[in-house]
């Protein structure tokens, strides 16, 4: 339950930061124009809201709404999400959105995308100079990896260094090189000591998809299961006696000297008592544990980063903003580049809502994390943002640049049904979205 909490609070705050500062954006080159913005609200606030104030001599009202789905500026003479038809049918006014030039209300328009990504570039920025940038180079990981079932499948084999993609030399594990293996044409692997070339299949990415098994993560590599530290809530190891930097080595007397043996033998005890042994203080010592519904001990163990030795870079003050620009832009073309996926079965069977994003965060409260995964979510936005769907603010900017080329503004009748028309894919998508999480967590 404690981990629940800490992964929903990390998921509000950021959400509450990048609704806030998107909605500021169309806020603040709304006033710039002289446009009136009659509400500003953090979420939604359909029939009621939790709090609501209007300074005096203001014409917006501030305000949080109890439904946590986005949040709003509702800018007069402007068919958005409130459908005010009631204004709409009323003559223009001068302080309305309508009765401005095309080229402001652009820029009305697409200042919440413009304020998503400057925000995520912005904080790039500040986490490398605060934290630095510490990667693993794959050089680095002498004993190579292990590889996903789907990944043997294309040629792979435990224990191959990933040298090339497509000629590209692969310098660090992070999500770019991945990325890089996947879409290449031709990986070169380090095999015993020989060069190896290994063709990929043009489909790489919806095998991994539909497979679910992966590329490299913790579970592929030869490294042992140490306990990094043990979560307050639910753990079986803690309640057990195992403590931090003890090394697990067996179960049920069976070895299992890397990580991935000892999680394959937990998966086949699930909800049993098994006998754990493991070094502590170089001392071997074992002692009975009883597995929870998963076949998990309830640690957070070590990580390959815990264990090969890794490079950090540190960044001054100003140094610190065009490395947080080029993370910022890289990012987003990954994602864009992502994209495609969407559209295949694989892809969409993926999508998750806000319990995947949730999992994003981790069980403890991590600053350094928080940061990465919010700036990560603001270009999400950002993009998404910008699509050309009616309802979205990319939905409006497609109108308004077709009223540029034609000289003729759509009518407010045809902007109002592309609204609920926007809307109501928009719903759609959601319960999709969402309904594919309570599916995994069902039938996971």
């Amino acid at each position: 339950m404690e981990t629940f909490l800490i992964k929903a609070l990390q998921l509000i705050l950021s959400l509450s930061i990048l609704v806030l500062v998107h909605e500021f954006g169309h806020f603040i080159f709304a006033r710039m124009f002289k446009v009136r913005v009659e509400k500003f609200y953090l979420f939604f606030d359909a029939w009621f809201a939790l709090f609501r104030f209007k300074p005096k001599n203001s014409e917006t009202e501030y305000g949080i709404g109890w439904l946590p789905l986005g949040g709003y500026c509702k800018i007069s003479g402007m068919i958005d999400e409130s459908m005010d038809k009631e204004q709409m049918a009323q003559p223009a006014k001068p302080y309305e959105f309508r009765s401005k030039p095309a080229g402001q209300r652009l820029m009305i328009m697409t200042a919440g995308v413009l304020f998503n990504f400057l925000l995520a570039l912005f904080i790039y920025s500040m986490v490398l100079y605060t934290w630095g940038e510490t990667y693993l180079p794959l050089k680095n990981i002498t004993h190579g990896m292990f590889y996903s079932e789907t990944m043997k499948e294309v040629g792979f084999q435990d224990g191959d260094v990933l040298l090339y993609a497509d000629a590209q030399p692969l310098e660090r594990l992070d999500e770019f090189a991945i990325r890089q293996v996947i879409e290449a044409q031709n990986v070169t692997v380090l095999r015993d000591g020989t060069e190896t070339v290994i063709p990929m299949p043009d489909d790489m990415m919806q095998r991994m998809m539909r497979n679910k098994d992966g590329f490299v993560d913790a579970n592929n590599f030869p490294i042992p299961m140490v306990v990094r530290e043990l979560p307050d809530g639910d753990s079986p190891a803690r309640d057990a006696g195992l403590q931090p930097n003890d090394s697990i080595v067996s179960i049920n007397g069976v070895i299992t000297p890397t990580y991935y043996d000892a999680s394959k033998l937990l998966a086949e005890n699930k909800d049993k008592e098994i006998e754990v042994g493991f070094y502590r203080n170089g001392q071997e010592m074992s002692l009975p544990v009883h597995t929870n519904a998963e076949g998990k001990l309830g640690i957070y163990a070590k990580t390959p980063l815990d264990f090969y030795q890794t490079q950090t870079i540190k960044y001054g003050f100003f140094e610190s903003f065009p490395a947080g620009i080029r993370l910022g832009v890289n990012t987003l073309k990954g994602y864009v580049n992502d994209m495609k996926y969407v559209f295949t079965k694989e892809g969409a069977s993926s999508l998750g809502g806000f319990g995947t994003i949730g999992g994003m965060f981790p069980a403890t409260w991590d600053w350094r994390v928080f940061w990465q995964r919010t700036a990560f979510l603001s270009i999400i936005l950002a993009f998404m943002n910008i699509l050309p769907i009616p309802a979205l603010d990319g939905g409006h900017v497609m109108f308004l640049l077709y009223e540029v080329i034609a000289r003729r503004k759509p009518s407010d009748k045809f902007l109002e049904y592309a609204q609920i028309t926007g809307m109501f894919l928009l719903f759609a998508l959601l319960i999709y979205a969402n309904g594919n999480d309570i599916f995994r967590l069902i039938f996971k």
